[in-house]
Parts: structure tokens; sequence; C-alpha cells
């Protein structure tokens, strides 16, 4: 049984909820965890409630962003042309994209 904590609004989660997902899917959450600044958890939380995900830069974000640009230019090089089968790195360009438009202009 999981210890009961409080979340930033004082509210208990004491609550479990647990899915299984495939080693795919898996890898993909936590980029897209690590990108966004967000534990795992809170990212979850959002993403199911429909909530914006705002990313605050800080040197975590900044780190995460970094080494998935470098994993993406290396598997660019590896590819000769993008296509329909690299859906999945396509919208992972697109998030990374948009997380660093947010940083650049943070008033917008």
């Amino acid at each position: 049984m999981s210890v009961k904590s409080l979340d930033r609004y004082e509210r208990w989660r004491s609550k479990t909820v647990s899915f299984r997902v495939s080693p795919e899917e898996a890898e993909q959450l936590d980029i897209l965890s690590n990108i966004s600044g967000l534990t795992k958890q809170d990212y979850l939380i959002n993403r199911v409630l429909a909530k914006e995900i705002t990313v605050i830069g800080n040197p975590r974000v900044y780190k995460a962003l970094r080494n998935q640009l470098a994993d993406i230019l290396i598997e660019l090089q590896r590819l000769n042309n993008i296509n329909s089968s690299n859906h999945e790195l396509l919208e992972l360009i697109r998030f990374i994209t948009e997380v660093l438009n947010g940083l650049a202009n943070p008033a917008s």
C-alpha cells in the first residue's frame, strides 16, 4: 500500500492509479515528462485532466532538451528522409519546438 501524501494544494493523494504501457510508450512518456520539467505523475495528471502544461525553464529542462536534441540529430543523420513510419519522431520534434518557443517568448 502506498503512503498518503499532500499535493501543493493541500489535498491528500491517497489513491493509486496504474496502467500498463509498451516499452516504446514508456520511453516516450519519460521523454515528454523530462522535457516538460514535471514529474511523471504531475505530467500524466495534467494530460489526463486536459490541463495546459506550462514549461518553466530550469537547468533540468535545459539538460533534457539538450540531450533529446542530440538524440534527434543522431536519428536524423541516420535517416535519408523522414517518412510516415517516423510519426513519433515528428511528434517529438513538434513538442520540443513548442517548448523552445515558449522558453524564447515567456510572455506569449
